[in-house]
């Protein structure tokens, strides 16, 4: 089986890094709290050098902050878009980003995991959170192609978790009371030390 999965597709070889971040520039990531973060994206209906040049900056932001995925709305801009370069349980990587996503949990075959869940706009916290094993995700590229991606373990978690995103929710929205309180405690506890590694990846990214 191929080991790498670009766009929903098989590759042979592919770099440690996707292409974009060579050519974007590092983005602030919104934090938890933030109105861009919890409202609705809106949908892309403009496809050009504009959308291309957000794509690299989401790359390379992701990177820069060790992530699995970024959506749009965690650097600022309020549309339906989210970037990944994520692995799945069988060790597969997956690269590419979608464009206006929307998320298909096929029903058959279908279980709930119940593991851990951080997210870059929540800095430092991990919290466990259900998230179906398999997803489908259907949405446009940068060019305005159709894209669907299948996603199982690990990075169906990541594709539910980036579409929640564009849908205008973090995922402290799925847990209880008490859990959201723990993982701003973590975030407290924590936030100072992420953002030094932060920087320290940047500086590294760029030299």
């Amino acid at each position: 089986m191929p080991r790498v999965f670009v766009q929903g597709g098989p590759v042979d070889r592919f770099p440690r890094y996707a292409p974009e971040a060579g050519r974007g520039a590092v983005r602030r990531i919104t934090e938890v709290g933030e109105e861009v973060l919890h409202r609705p994206c809106r949908d892309v209906t403009e496809f050009g050098p504009d959308l291309a040049a957000l794509i690299d900056d989401m790359f390379r932001t992701m990177y820069v902050a060790d992530g699995a995925g970024l959506a749009a709305n965690q650097v600022g801009v309020g549309l339906r878009l989210f970037v990944y370069d994520c692995p799945d349980d069988d060790g597969v990587r997956h690269v590419g980003h979608i464009v206006n996503p929307v998320l298909d949990t096929p029903t058959s075959g279908r279980r709930l995991l119940d593991e851990g869940e951080g997210c870059l706009s929540v800095p430092g916290a991990v919290l466990a959170v259900p998230r179906p094993d398999r997803v489908v995700v259907r949405g446009q590229d940068r060019d305005g192609a159709a894209v669907v991606v299948e996603g199982t373990g690990y990075f169906a978690r990541c594709l539910a978790h980036e579409t929640d995103h564009t849908d205008g929710q973090v995922y402290l929205d799925r847990l209880a009371k008490r859990d959201k309180k723990d993982a701003l405690r973590q975030m407290a506890d924590r936030r100072d030390e992420v953002y030094a590694r932060r920087a320290a990846k940047a500086a590294a990214f760029s030299a």
